[in-house]
């Protein structure tokens, strides 16, 4: 059975689409449009750093950054990403979303600027000190992660409350197009004015001085979307569930939403204090009651987005290398410094064009539709037979046919992001209590950045050719990169088992799924009462206009 839903809830379950609604997704949006530009920028100018800082007389090839040096510019956003998203959302949940949503927004704007600003006497003070800003840019867009998941989940009608969470998301997509089109716009106008010879021909004027502010200025562009949304986020009420069920104000929850809606709300101050107070609803994180009611859904969700990062973000930062091993883009000594991001910024535009844009709106349109356990489990189907339609043909992939790797290539990402990227973020803040969905969420997706850094620490070696000979300088020989498309298909399909944990939330507000409007132990479908005292569905909205 289960008690009567809040009428400041209840209102916004069944509110129609709105301004509102569409403000918050620009609004949260945006902040991770910058998340996907910070982090992914990066794998685009990596091999600059290595011809500007770690120049070597090779006839050959160009300078490269150390492995060891290669791993920390990659992985330590990462690193970074996980410690902020355990931390704000733990945070989220003690202090309220909206007041710790500026600070993660102000951080990003801050170390933006500052890793682009990254100086030192050495190579290797300036590699520390890029390192050091962008350790904290990622603590910052690690707590964009649960901050924006769960502000919109709880600003949503549940209708419709998928695909807007889906909205804010799909924005890393456009991040990563961005990111690929301010790095061919900078190289172009660069290369365009030094006119510089490739590697070949001249080693050292095929690296120019101005390569060294080209990395800099795509690196601090990355601010601008986060600070031009920071007013709008400090605009924001801080959301009702976490108003009442958490700091337990029902006045100034329904008050907030009163506001936004634009329609009469009861403040139900007994009702808030029933709920909040009922022994059912204050179990911890840590206790049995939560790994009774949670616990598997905790582990579906952590597990999933852990694999799917392993994969996800291998193929995202080292696209640039498996590209280039398959002779889609040319070799390194065969173009200048500038040239060379130019050539993988490109590549990665014209990926993120054709299949990781289209994948995010396509969940966008049918995850309230088909639901999340379905898309899903499609997903890492289909990124699973995609790897191995990679790594079974690789030989054949790497001679002349490197058009259609490209194709395969770009189909696991269209269905990395129509499936478990997009679904990984979406479930967790739907399905854990208010008082502790932040930090639920937090855990899976730093369990998920987990699975990133092995992905980016881990790629980087084992993507390596057997032959040592034929290994990128001063790296060990790997597995090659046919055998770790393989290890990332196992992954996938570890991913599709996993899912089975984790339920479907289509369709069913939050209280409903989080068991908060649970009496006696027992979940019942949610039933409003009239004032005539005759019951209405669920759908049916108990506030009147003012």
């Amino acid at each position: 059975m289960a008690r009567e839903q809040l009428q400041v809830l209840n209102a916004l379950d069944v509110a129609k689409t709105q301004l509102y609604h569409f403000t918050a997704i620009v609004i949260a949006g945006m902040g991770f449009f910058t998340d996907a530009y910070d982090l992914f920028c990066i794998s685009l100018v990596t091999k600059l750093l290595g011809r500007v800082y770690y120049f070597k007389n090779d006839p050959e090839r160009p300078g490269s950054l150390p492995p060891n040096v290669a791993a920390a510019v990659n992985g330590v956003a990462f690193c970074g990403t996980l410690s902020g998203q355990l931390f704000f959302g733990w945070l989220g949940d003690k202090m309220g979303r909206k007041r710790v949503y500026g600070m993660t927004l102000m951080l990003m704007v801050l170390c933006s600027v500052a890793s682009g600003l990254s100086f030192g006497h050495s190579a290797t003070g300036t590699m520390a000190t890029l390192c050091f800003f962008r350790f904290w840019l990622g603590f910052g867009i690690g707590g964009d992660y649960p901050l924006s998941a769960t502000i919109m989940s709880e600003y949503a009608n549940k209708k419709t409350r998928g695909a807007f969470i889906a909205a804010v998301f799909a924005m890393q997509g456009f991040g990563i197009l961005a990111g690929g089109i301010v790095a061919l716009v900078v190289a172009a106008g660069f290369n365009n004015s030094t006119q510089t010879p490739p590697y070949m021909v001249d080693k050292i004027a095929s690296t120019p001085p101005e390569a060294d502010c080209v990395w800099r200025i795509i690196l601090m562009l990355g601010a601008l979307p986060a600070a031009v949304t920071y007013y709008w986020r400090m605009k924001m009420p801080e959301t009702a569930r976490y108003t009442a069920l958490v700091a337990q104000n029902a006045k100034l929850a329904a008050a907030d939403m009163a506001k936004v809606l634009k329609v009469d709300i009861e403040e139900e101050k007994e009702k808030v204090e029933e709920m909040v107070t009922d022994p059912r609803n204050q179990f911890g994180l840590f206790s049995a009651e939560f790994a009774r009611r949670h616990g598997l859904h905790l582990v579906g969700t952590t597990t999933t987005w852990f694999l799917l990062d392993i994969a996800f973000y291998s193929q995202n930062l080292f696209q640039k290398d498996i590209f280039s091993a398959v002779g889609w883009i040319p070799k390194a000594n065969t173009m200048s410094a500038i040239e060379e991001v130019y050539k993988i910024a490109r590549a990665q535009t014209i990926i993120a064009l054709c299949g990781t844009v289209p994948g995010y709106w396509f969940t966008v349109a049918l995850i309230d539709v088909m639901g999340r356990f379905k898309i899903q489990l499609m997903g890492f189907f289909f990124m699973t037979v995609f790897m191995l339609g990679l790594a079974v043909p690789y030989n054949h992939w790497a001679g002349d046919n490197h058009t259609g790797f490209v194709v395969m290539y770009g189909l696991t990402f269209f269905f990395a992001n129509f499936g478990p990227n997009s679904t990984t973020f979406i479930v967790p803040a739907e399905i854990f209590p208010a008082r502790l969905r932040s930090t639920c969420h937090g855990i899976s997706a730093a369990s998920g950045k987990a699975g990133a850094i092995i992905g980016a620490f881990g790629f980087l070696y084992a993507a390596q050719n057997k032959d040592k000979t034929k290994t990128d300088r001063g790296y060990p020989p790997g597995i090659g990169v046919r055998n770790a498309l393989f290890v990332l298909a196992v992954c996938n399909f570890l991913g599709l088992l996993f899912t089975f944990l984790v339920p479907e939330s289509n369709g069913k507000s939050l209280e409903e799924l989080s068991g908060e409007n649970e009496v006696d132990g027992e979940k019942g479908v949610e039933r409003t009462t009239s004032t005539d005292g005759s019951e209405m569905s669920p759908y049916t909205a108990r506030t009147t206009p003012v």
